[in-house]
């Protein structure tokens, strides 16, 4: 039974990635679109805790690199993997396996806690992870100096840490109704 509830939140968290690539994209002239599907690799982590956040990331990659448009836009296929938001993309199951490890490590005693607990997961796995990848990525494909790379980034730090406000407030909500759920524990 344990391993049917693993295999479904794991299909559902996938399944949310896709969502949220329906919101359309906003264009910067980087090359890397702002999207809402980070929230979804912080709610994987923060929910699902590091081993289900990364499968859910992994299968939705998987079918991202198999040419399923479920990045937002539309976009799909192994040729998005060689963008300059590549490095944000591949970034994504590391981001929630961090923000998983640190969620199953900060206290989650009450509602509040768990909201707490979400928002630091979130800014250290759902942001600075991502970025820090996002960053070795701008450098690597599209040629940016280091420099460069940190200030095309800043341009996403303010929507990504609405995004750890916005997980902060779904974690506090699911302790509330369900206060049994295991936060960044989940099929450990």
């Amino acid at each position: 039974m344990q391993r049917n509830h693993s295999f479904a939140l794991v299909s559902l968290f996938a399944a949310l990635m896709a969502v949220l690539g329906l919101i359309p994209k906003i264009d910067l002239p980087l090359g890397v679109p702002i999207t809402l599907q980070t929230l979804g690799v912080m709610l994987a982590g923060c929910l699902l805790g590091p081993r289900l956040a990364v499968q859910a990331l992994l299968l939705f990659l998987a079918a991202v690199a198999i040419g399923l448009p479920l990045l937002s836009g539309g976009r799909g296929g192994f040729g998005v993997f060689m963008t300059p938001s590549a490095g944000y993309l591949l970034a994504w199951p590391l981001g929630a396996f961090v923000t998983g490890l640190v969620m199953h490590t900060m206290p989650a005693g009450s509602p509040h806690r768990v909201a707490l607990s979400a928002f630091v997961a979130s800014a250290l796995g759902g942001l600075l992870v991502i970025h820090a990848c996002g960053v070795v990525g701008l450098m690597k494909i599209a040629g940016m100096s280091l420099t460069q790379a940190l200030i095309g980034t800043s341009a996403f730090v303010p929507g990504d840490l609405i995004k750890c406000v916005l997980t902060a407030v779904v974690c506090h909500t699911v302790a509330r109704g369900l206060p049994d759920w295991k936060f960044g524990k989940q099929g450990a």
